[in-house]
């Protein structure tokens, strides 16, 4: 099917892509795809008012003269592919969507934009073909990411912003149907775009864009293949190049296997982790642990001589800085300053991470308090346990309370009911819609197989009058 031989791997996903069938997908897939559209839609919405939200629509707007998709949350329309640059920017605006830990992605960011887009552009879409392509873009980008490893973030790439393309371009893909030799193209297109550096996370608003720009070379990469443009054929597998063998900067820091292993037998989908904590997923099991050791031992401020969280080597380095205040990115990806937010504010949601958060001094005096070490062991396990922390609690009067956390609440191993993600959703969109509105959203994200048109998605996602 493509003018190369040695894209077995390339070939197989977009086989996989091209074929998926909405009867092939497991029942428990299908489920758990709408709770995870859901918690993306959410997210987004929250998303609307936020300054840098608000900087990159205005700006879009006044560049872009198109009304062609609908940007989320209100009445505004741009070309498709700002329109997928911004909801992307929307979902991960503020650390509470998706995150698939062993892919290192945050899966739904990348993957839903685009698929909305092909959705505006080419109506028709029954609500199964949207989620049998969603399935599609949602196996797809976390294999990635578990072919580069933990070390590929570990080494400066933000893989919301590398490895995110690929999700982004199959899921269109499948929207599109796609031939597999287009998908190939689609795959090679977009690959050769992809780029984010993980000092982004240091205070810069564009972290939050990242995953739109995925979101936005995905729909590229898609909509160029399916009018013949070409792309790179072999653009996991070239040595010289390729998208492994340059992110990576070597030949052999990756596993190919790990692209098509299972596929269709396996589902990256039900490995996917929703966020109860407005922070960085990596923090999760450390706060998720404090509040048990709080429980059952509980302790003012004052008690506390130091806290210790034993964790990966990624962990250290993704979020175990001492904390500066270089604005809300920095906080809410740095450890230390989420620790001291859940200990004096009692929680770690949007309302304790507003603008002069930032600058806390009881938040940053009590952030010295707690240090982040590299524990081999844990590293050791691999990527699947990057988030398993140990953390020891050492109290004045020369007590030590400890726990060790596997993955926190939310996550694969326990994840939360439809009715805490509707509560979440319902949290985040309060200031956005009313309750008839979210009403109606939440009917037709978890009805997705019934509607004949998943149009009727885009017209629920709309709030405002003005177009």
């Amino acid at each position: 099917m493509s003018s190369s031989s040695n894209n077995p791997h390339t070939r197989a996903i977009a086989q996989f892509v091209s074929q998926l069938r909405y009867g092939d997908i497991p029942d428990d897939v299908t489920a758990r795809i709408k709770l995870l559209i859901l918690d993306s839609l959410g997210c987004a919405l929250y998303g609307t008012a936020l300054e840098w939200s608000r900087i990159l629509r205005t700006t879009l707007t006044k560049l872009d003269a198109t009304k062609a998709c609908r940007v989320w949350g209100t009445s505004e329309k741009l070309s498709a592919p700002h329109a997928a640059l911004v909801n992307g920017t929307l979902i991960q605006s503020f650390e509470l969507d998706d995150v698939h830990r062993q892919g290192v992605l945050h899966v739904g960011a990348v993957t839903l934009p685009p698929l909305l887009a092909v959705t505006e552009l080419r109506p028709g879409l029954s609500g199964r073909d949207f989620l049998r392509a969603a399935v599609a873009g949602y196996e797809i980008g976390p294999r990635i990411g578990k072919c580069m490893g933990p070390q590929h973030i570990g080494q400066g790439w933000h893989s919301g912003a590398t490895v995110g393309v690929f999700s982004a371009a199959s899921g269109a893909a499948a929207a599109l149907g796609l031939s597999p030799e287009q998908t190939v193209h689609a795959l090679g297109i977009a690959g050769t775009q992809a780029a984010g550096l993980m000092a982004a996370q240091f205070g810069a608003m564009v972290k939050r864009m990242h995953a739109g720009r995925s979101a936005q070379s995905g729909l590229y990469g898609t909509l160029l293949a399916e009018q013949g443009f070409t792309g790179i054929v072999d653009v996991f597998e070239s040595p010289y190049g390729g998208f492994c063998t340059t992110f990576s900067r070597s030949t052999d820091r990756f596993n190919l296997d790990e692209l098509s292993w299972e596929l269709g037998r396996q589902w990256e989908t039900k490995r996917i982790s929703l966020k109860f904590y407005s922070c960085v997923g990596s923090n999760h099991t450390t706060l998720d642990a404090i509040r048990d050791i709080r429980k059952r031992r509980p302790f003012t401020l004052d008690d506390i001589d130091e806290i210790v969280v034993h964790g990966s080597q990624v962990t250290v380095d993704h979020v175990g800085w001492p904390y500066r205040p270089e604005g809300l990115t920095s906080a809410q990806l740095n450890l230390p300053f989420c620790v001291a937010t859940l200990l004096i504010e009692g929680d770690v949601f949007v309302d304790e991470f507003t603008a002069d958060c930032v600058d806390d001094a009881a938040r940053i005096k009590l952030s010295r308090k707690v240090k982040v070490v590299h524990d081999p062991a844990i590293t050791a396990l691999g990527a699947g346990s990057r988030h398993k922390v140990r953390v020891d609690i050492r109290f004045r009067d020369g007590a030590v309370e400890s726990e060790t956390r596997e993955a926190p609440r939310g996550s694969e191993q326990s994840f939360a009911s439809a009715d805490d993600i509707v509560a979440k959703f319902r949290k985040l969109t309060r200031g956005v819609m009313q309750e008839t509105q979210q009403d109606a959203l939440v009917d037709a994200v978890l009805g997705l197989d019934k509607l004949p048109d998943s149009l009727t998605l885009i017209e629920r996602l709309r709030v405002g009058n003005k177009e």
